[in-house]
C-alpha cells in the first residue's frame, strides 16, 4: 500500500478542521520579528496546497514541493486571488532542486515526520542550499509522545461519500507510527475499498537541532505555543547561517 494515493481526492474533506490560517499567522508572526524580507517562499511536503494558497493570497510567492502527483494535482486544481499563482513541482523532500534561493522554507502537519533521519538529514542540507543566506526554515513535528500515545488506537472519519478507518500501532524498534487507512468511496448504490499505510518517524526534538546546526542552520528554536502546540505539535524555527 502507498499513501496519499487513493487519499488525495478526500484530503480536504477529512482534514476541514485544520487550523491553515492560524498557522500562516504563526510564520507571518516569525517573519516579522526577524525583520528581513520574505517575498519568496518555498512550501515543502504541500500536499493538497492548502497551506500554499493562502500564503499566496497573502502577497507571498510561492514554490510548493510534494512527492505524490496525485496531491499536487489537487493542489493545481484549486484557485484562489493572487497576485503570482504558485509554481508546483513534483519532488521529494530530499531530492529538492531549485532554480535559485527562498527567502524562507516552511513545511506544516508534520510533513518531516514522514522522513527517516537518513532522508532528512539529506533534505536539511538541500534546504541549506536553497534558503538565502540569513533566510528561515519553520516546521513542526508531532513529539515522540504524541505518537507513541497513538499507539493501538483506531479512528473513523465518515462523510457523506467516504469513510476512513484507520489503525494506528507503533514499532519500538523502528521509531515509527505505522497506520493502515482503509478508505470506502460510494460510488451510486456500491462502495469502493482502497487501502493507505503511512509511517511517521518519532524525531527527538534535541536530535533535529542536532541535524540542523550540523547541516549549516542556526538560532534553532523550538516551540510548543504555536498552532495545536496542546496537540503535540512542536515548531522548530531555525535561520540559514550568513556564510558557507
Amino acid at each position: 500500500m502507498s499513501s496519499y494515493d487513493a487519499l488525495a481526492p478526500w484530503y480536504d474533506q477529512l482534514t476541514g478542521d485544520v487550523p491553515y490560517r492560524e498557522i500562516a499567522d504563526f510564520y507571518e508572526r516569525a517573519f516579522r520579528a526577524d525583520g528581513g524580507e520574505f517575498r519568496l517562499l518555498l512550501d515543502l511536503c504541500c500536499g493538497t496546497g492548502s497551506m500554499t494558497w493562502e500564503l499566496a493570497a497573502r502577497g507571498y510567492e510561492m514554490i510548493a514541493a510534494d512527492r505524490s502527483p496525485d496531491m499536487l494535482m489537487q493542489a493545481q486544481n484549486k484557485r484562489r486571488d493572487c497576485a503570482v499563482p504558485p509554481l508546483f513541482l513534483c519532488q521529494s523532500a530530499e531530492e529538492l532542486d531549485l532554480y535559485g534561493t527562498v527567502d524562507a522554507a516552511v513545511c506544516c502537519l508534520d510533513g518531516f515526520n514522514y522522513l527517516s533521519l537518513d532522508a532528512l538529514r539529506e533534505a536539511f542540507r538541500r534546504l541549506h542550499l536553497f534558503v538565502r543566506p540569513g533566510g528561515l526554515l519553520l516546521f513542526d513535528i508531532r513529539t515522540p509522545d504524541f505518537l507513541r500515545g497513538l499507539d493501538g488506537q483506531i479512528f473513523v472519519d465518515e462523510k457523506d461519500d467516504v469513510l476512513c478507518l484507520w489503525r494506528a500501532d507503533f514499532d519500538e524498534e523502528a521509531g515509527a507510527l505505522i497506520y493502515g487507512m482503509d478508505l470506502f468511496e460510494r460510488r451510486g448504490r456500491l462502495w469502493a475499498r482502497s487501502g493507505e499505510e503511512h509511517v511517521e518517524y518519532a524525531h527527538e526534538p534535541e536530535t533535529l537541532r542536532s541535524m540542523l546546526e550540523a547541516a549549516g542552520f542556526t538560532d534553532v528554536r523550538l516551540l510548543s505555543d504555536g498552532p495545536q502546540g496542546d496537540a503535540g505539535r512542536l515548531y522548530i524555527i531555525s535561520r540559514r547561517d550568513e556564510h558557507g
